[in-house]
């Protein structure tokens, strides 16, 4: 079975083709300016044009409902939620893109597990042994960091971020802002992950998103040994929402 699998995140569309549990092809999209009502082909590589019927049933994931309502008038669709996903003890606002990689990381990797998500928001989401969510934390990731400080000051630019780490104690604006976000991050991820391998000695550390190997290296850089004991999955929210349908509690439409 050919579907595609949208996540819908705070800066871009995510796309997945997956044919059963396997994930053939991702891209990016821009976010929609118009409600969608028919196939989108126009949001597709030509290699998946050309591949698959105007019937592909679509499976989203959503953190910006006003994206989400983009979609509510096309009729292929499922929209998951986080109570069709299989954990336990999830709160009432988390999110689901959160819950589906949580689910996928322990379904593909192994539980406990726990999944840091380096995108727009950082985010740490712990799940135990038994599939009970243990808790988790937010916080504002590497580019949004730059970006409200170049925002919210008058005199501070938003400065780029090196392919290696900065000096720690730099000599000019830029690299002390770099300096600053991205030392207190790597030691904050760190921090989560020393107490969580105290706690689950066996656990897994998953890390994802668009800035997880620019992340990991940071950490690679800082400490070799320590890196090694994190697994690198971009794909992860795509393994989790296969691992969904394939669990098959819902149908489509559902």
């Amino acid at each position: 079975m050919d579907y595609l699998a949208l996540v819908i995140g705070n800066s871009r569309l995510h796309w997945g083709w997956l044919k059963g549990k396997q994930l053939l092809q991702t891209w990016d999209t821009p976010h929609l300016k118009k409600p969608i009502t028919d196939f989108p082909r126009d949001l597709f590589p030509k290699s998946v044009t050309e591949s698959l019927p105007n019937k592909t049933w679509i499976y989203i994931i959503s953190v910006v409902p006003e994206q989400t309502k983009l979609w509510q008038n096309y009729p292929d669709q499922t929209v998951i939620t986080k109570d069709q996903i299989p954990l336990n003890n999830l709160y009432a606002t988390l999110g689901s893109d959160r819950a589906v990689c949580a689910y996928g990381a322990g379904e593909t990797y192994g539980y406990p597990v726990l999944v840091i998500d380096g995108g727009t928001a950082l985010t740490y989401t712990a799940v135990g042994q038994q599939k009970d969510f243990l808790g988790g934390a937010i916080l504002p990731g590497l580019r949004l960091q730059l970006r409200a400080l170049n925002q919210q000051t008058a005199a501070l630019s938003e400065a780029s971020l090196p392919e290696i780490l900065p000096p720690l104690w730099a000599n000019s604006t830029d690299s002390a802002i770099a300096s600053g976000v991205i030392y207190t991050l790597i030691s904050g991820i760190y921090f989560y992950v020393t107490d969580w391998l105290k706690r689950s000695p066996e656990g897994q550390i998953i890390f994802t998103g668009g800035d997880a190997i620019l992340l990991h290296h940071y950490l690679q850089e800082k400490d070799p040994t320590f890196s090694q004991k994190i697994i690198i999955d971009q794909r992860l929210m795509f393994q989790g929402i296969a691992r969904l349908i394939r669990w098959g509690e819902w149908e489509r439409g559902g």
